[in-house]
């Protein structure tokens, strides 16, 4: 006897006719399958953006950055006669300025970068606290932020008029000076955010100290004075980047190839966030 549905006798074929229909459900299970697979994927990538970025080897982004400090400070103090980054040598320039307001025009120009980096440090600094310390997708966009503002002044500074220290403060000096000055506080930001205070990025003379202070400066090996080498490569950096400046600086390029290099750096460092291990998860 044929077996029964409920709603009559399975009809001669049945198992021919069930076996197009399993056929069909496997093929739209299959179908279904694929935006599953999409969504997996898609929450993989929510989930690696929202990870937190290890600590572990942060030191070598900021020591990269001290390299971008180095180039882009020994650049403009060629140009502009201030510094982007080094801010206590702006405070001087411009506490010089006030002395003699129409001896030069300096202290305006380091007063720009000075004003700029606090509203950058303010900035940067709850754009972190308000969004997720370190976060991926925090850190990945607060390098974006400051990639865009120094490629945007080397575009100024590449398709504007040529400046020099003696000229006027037009906004061909004045808006470069700004945007270089506001995305430097990022990175000083950005040590504090990965833990490491001593490496601010952009300067080095509280490094001088301490590494001239350290008991175990000649004696330590180097696995076992991790921040005496750290203070040492962060001063190396620098100069590596001041020679870097120096060198596009008698070229034909000058400050838009010191610029331009600076932006492939800070655009290296930028990426590189986007593959930096995280943060191990914590079993519950």
């Amino acid at each position: 006897m044929a077996p029964s549905n409920g709603y009559g006798a399975v009809p001669n074929g049945s198992h021919a006719e069930n076996g197009l229909l399993n056929g069909a459900d496997a093929e739209r299970a299959a179908l279904l399958g694929k935006p599953e697979r999409g969504d997996n994927a898609i929450l993989r990538l929510r989930g690696h953006m929202t990870d937190d970025v290890s600590k572990t080897w942060g030191d070598l982004i900021l020591l990269g950055c001290y390299v971008v400090t180095g180039l882009l400070d020994s650049s403009s103090v060629q140009v502009w006669g201030s510094f982007a980054s080094m801010q206590t040598g702006n405070t001087i320039y411009f506490g010089l300025g006030l002395a003699n307001p129409y001896g030069s025009n300096r202290w305006i120009r380091a007063g720009i970068s000075v004003a700029c980096f606090c509203i950058g440090s303010f900035f940067f600094a709850r754009y972190h606290r308000y969004l997720g310390q370190r976060k991926r997708w925090v850190m990945v966009s607060s390098f974006t932020i400051q990639l865009l503002l120094m490629t945007a002044a080397a575009m100024i500074v590449t398709l504007g008029p040529a400046t020099s220290t003696a000229g006027p403060v037009n906004e061909f000096i004045a808006v470069p000076i700004a945007l270089l000055a506001f995305q430097s506080a990022g990175q000083a930001v950005t040590s504090r955010v990965l833990g490491y205070n001593g490496l601010t990025s952009v300067v080095l003379t509280s490094i001088y100290c301490d590494l001239f202070m350290d008991p175990k400066l000649l004696t330590a090996p180097p696995r076992e004075n991790i921040e005496r080498n750290r203070r040492a490569a962060a001063a190396v950096c620098v100069g590596f980047g001041a020679f870097l400046g120096g060198v596009w600086g008698q070229s034909r390029f000058g400050l838009p190839g010191a610029l331009w290099t600076a932006v492939a750096l800070k655009a290296f460092v930028t990426v590189g966030w986007l593959f930096w291990k995280a943060d191990p998860e914590i079993p519950a």
